[in-house]
C-alpha cells in the first residue's frame, strides 16, 4: 500500500485560493489513481477530483468542475489540488485517497489508503 502524506489545509475568505498537496511514502504512484474525498460534518464523504498517474486522466465531481484542478508534479511524485473561488460549503476535512488500477478512484469503499485528512475552512 502507498502511505499518503497531505498538506496545504487552512483557512481562507470566501472567494479564496488553496492548494492541498499529497505525497506517495514508501513507493511511487505509477499503477494507482490518486485523487481527493471531503468530508463535512454530518455529511458523507463524498469524491473530489481524481488523476490516473500513468495516463495523467483527470477525473472530476461535476459540481466542482471549473473551480478544482488536480495535477500531478512526477518529480516530486506528488498530487496537487488547485481550489479557487472557494465557497463556505467547500468547507471540510480533505481526505487524500488512492486506488490501484486504471481510470480513477472509484468510490469510497474501493480506496486502497488514505491520508490522514487536512481540514480546509472557507469563512465567509
Amino acid at each position: 500500500q502507498v502511505q499518503l502524506v497531505e498538506s496545504g489545509g487552512g483557512l481562507v475568505q470566501a472567494g479564496g485560493s488553496l492548494r492541498l498537496s499529497c505525497a506517495a511514502s514508501g513507493r511511487t504512484f505509477s499503477s494507482y489513481a490518486v485523487g481527493w474525498f471531503r468530508q463535512a460534518p454530518g455529511k458523507e464523504r463524498e469524491f473530489v477530483a481524481a488523476i490516473n498517474w500513468s495516463a495523467g486522466s483527470t477525473y472530476y465531481a461535476d459540481s466542482l468542475k471549473g473551480r478544482f484542478t488536480i495535477s500531478r508534479d512526477i518529480a516530486k511524485n506528488t498530487v496537487h489540488l488547485q481550489m479557487g473561488s472557494l465557497k463556505v460549503e467547500d468547507t471540510a476535512v480533505y481526505y487524500c485517497a488512492s486506488r490501484r488500477g486504471i481510470g480513477g478512484l472509484g468510490p469510497a469503499a474501493t480506496i486502497d489508503s488514505w491520508g490522514q485528512g487536512t481540514q480546509v475552512t472557507v469563512s465567509s
